[in-house]
């Protein structure tokens, strides 16, 4: 539940560890900088645009994992 939570820093994280570990293997990117933020930014986001849009993700993300949580 901490993982869905925090899903937009997972998504960080993770994108980098692929970003690495796709360049060390193959000597490709999968994104056009890491981490993700980035990519977006790259590709011609405003940085305000993409703060708004992960604050609204990891909300819900955090609404979601609230919902699992069974309180008696």
């Amino acid at each position: 539940m901490l993982a869905v939570a925090g899903g937009v820093f997972v998504v960080e994280a993770v994108s980098v560890i692929f970003q690495v570990g796709s360049y060390k293997l193959r000597k490709k990117r999968i994104f056009r900088m890491a981490p993700l933020h980035h990519h977006f930014e790259l590709l011609g986001w405003p940085e305000p645009l993409i703060i708004v849009r992960f604050w609204i993700v990891s909300i819900l993300l955090c609404i979601r994992s609230a919902q699992h949580l069974k309180l008696r």
